[in-house]
């Protein structure tokens, strides 16, 4: 029992370090409507980390988003809980589906004292103090964990059927708990597709006896994982269909879509139970305090004397790193938090915030005249010497706590973004958002390179996503392969659902899948007379 208690030992202190809280700063996409979704400049990008201003001053001590998620969460010293972003889904839980451009307390969480949150790409999670856990959004495959999957769309906090809540993370579709029940420590619901809820299925079945469509059943209720009954699980991320899970002893979990080799296991293979991670065991387990983290296509996590390790699809061009590798760069460093957006990453360690990756949108807050992305680690400038408390990285933006003591007037000279006023007769202040606007522009990546992403369910998930954008370089990020159908050189409709169900041989391609093969062989598919295995990403 002695590691358990060093964990809690560990949390403990963390706890009372997050305890007082920070400032909040922002950088990144403040289109949420249109982020992932459009070609071409967006507008009101905030390119340097940047005070929003109804959370000027107030004492946030913890924030969440997802690799999946346009929407964001904070979370105050008092449990309050403040959410905006994109809203289709009713994923800000605020009783409508209106988009909120400011930071906005969910009044309906008002009777509980919030102290931690996950945000999927339409869903969002948060755990009370006394163990309980809510969930609001979008709840098509069974993600709140209400035990019901009756009501599509949840626009106010439902209660989740788990108790004993100690954390929560979440995937784009899957929800996960932490939770202190004996043998009972880690719980799953939501999408099984890619076996990313650990439970040795994946669901699968035949809409119809004549139909080769594919659909995957939801699993509304949480189920603990049963081979981790004897684990208890202390730390969990998640990508958008992968998890990454630490048990008491130090060792390393991962289960969830195979490709890239997000995983860690040498090969591209899904896994649909917990697979130990090799590298992480014998003299290398994991310390009480390390962190984990989990991108769309990657994971990351600090062993032994604190170096971070990583693996998966790490750059944008490049071999994939199918186990993990030390990230040499970041050696010597004490990295305190982190956490991994689409294809990018934040850290906060020692007295600086470190960030990297693929970015268009300035969420790495490297400034106007700072580069956009860098394949390798580098300090964010215009935090130098600030002490960052915690981190959290969505699709296209990043969220950083600085701690107020010690920096001065540093925080004084950062811009301070109100949000697009809800009424047209207010106007901005041109001093403030105008510059950090125009600076941080950010400019379309190449078009050629950029495809929509099909997605992995019924025709209204795809009316939501299937104009998302992303790049060749992570095409898989939503765990699927793009399969476009030549006819007459268009496209073919939207989602498995419109092509999946012709066969690869009347000669007109399969049109674009969901990386699951449309025949009853499904080990393989045809895909421009080549054959690919599923779950493996295209070699070009």
């Amino acid at each position: 029992m002695s590691d358990v208690q060093a964990e809690r030992k560990v949390e403990e202190e963390e706890q009372k370090k997050t305890e007082k809280g920070g400032e909040l700063l922002f950088c990144g996409s403040t289109c949420w409507d249109l982020v992932g979704r459009r070609k071409g400049a967006l507008e009101g990008n905030l390119v340097s980390p940047t005070r929003l201003r109804p959370l000027v001053g107030v004492d946030i001590r913890f924030v969440a988003s997802g690799c999946a998620s346009c929407h964001c969460v904070a979370i105050d010293v008092e449990g309050r809980c403040y959410t905006w972003g994109r809203n289709e889904k009713g994923q800000l839980g605020h009783g409508d589906k209106i988009q909120r451009d400011r930071p906005t307390v969910v009044s309906q969480l008002s009777k509980y004292k919030i102290k931690r949150a996950g945000a999927g790409r339409n869903h969002t999670v948060v755990v009370t103090e006394d163990g309980h856990s809510l969930a609001f959004g979008w709840n098509k495959h069974g993600q709140l964990g209400s035990g019901s999957v009756r009501n599509e769309f949840e626009l106010s906090p439902v209660r989740c059927l788990v108790s004993e809540v100690t954390n929560t993370a979440c995937g784009a579709d899957f929800t996960v708990w932490l939770s202190s029940v004996e043998g009972a420590s880690i719980l799953t619901a939501g999408l099984p597709q890619y076996g990313q809820l650990g439970h040795g299925t994946d669901n699968e079945y035949n809409t119809k006896d004549s139909s080769v469509r594919l659909a995957y059943e939801a699993q509304p209720r949480p189920r603990a994982i049963a081979s981790l009954a004897g684990e208890t699980i202390v730390k969990v991320a998640c990508g958008t269909n992968h998890t990454v899970a630490v048990d008491s002893k130090g060792y390393v979990y991962t289960w969830g879509f195979g490709g890239y080799g997000r995983l860690g296991h040498r090969e591209q293979k899904d896994e649909w139970v917990p697979r130990r991670v090799e590298v992480f065991q014998r003299n290398n387990v994991l310390p009480p305090d390390a962190v984990i983290s989990a991108g769309s296509v990657n994971s990351s996590c600090t062993a032994g004397g604190g170096q971070l390790y990583m693996w998966g699809k790490i750059k944008s061009n490049g071999d994939d790193w199918m186990y993990p590798k030390p990230l040499m760069d970041l050696s010597g460093w004490n990295l305190r938090c982190m956490d991994s957006g689409n294809m990018h990453h934040f850290v906060g360690a020692d007295s600086s915030c470190i960030s990297w990756g693929h970015a268009q949108y300035g969420e790495l807050g490297y400034g106007p005249n700072g580069q956009k992305s860098s394949a390798m680690p580098k300090k964010v400038d215009i935090l130098e010497g600030m002490h960052v408390v915690n981190v959290a990285c969505g699709f296209g933006h990043s969220m950083i706590i600085v701690d107020r003591t010690n920096v001065g007037d540093q925080l004084e000279q950062l811009d301070v973004y109100d949000g697009k006023a809800s009424d047209p007769e207010i106007e901005v202040p041109e001093n403030k958002t105008t510059v950090s606007t125009k600076k941080g522009a950010a400019k379309a990546s190449d078009s050629s390179k950029k495809r929509k992403k099909s997605n992995d369910s019924s025709e209204s998930e795809e009316e939501e996503n299937s104009d998302y954008e992303i790049d060749d370089s992570d095409e898989e990020a939503n765990g699927q392969v793009e399969r476009k159908k030549k006819t007459g050189g268009k496209a073919s409709g939207r989602g498995r659902g419109k092509a999946a169900n012709k066969s690869s041989s009347d000669g007109k391609g399969t049109g674009r899948g969901r990386g699951r093969p449309p025949s009853a062989n499904k080990s393989s598919q045809s895909v421009q007379g080549k054959t690919v295995k599923r779950g493996r990403p295209r070699k070009s």
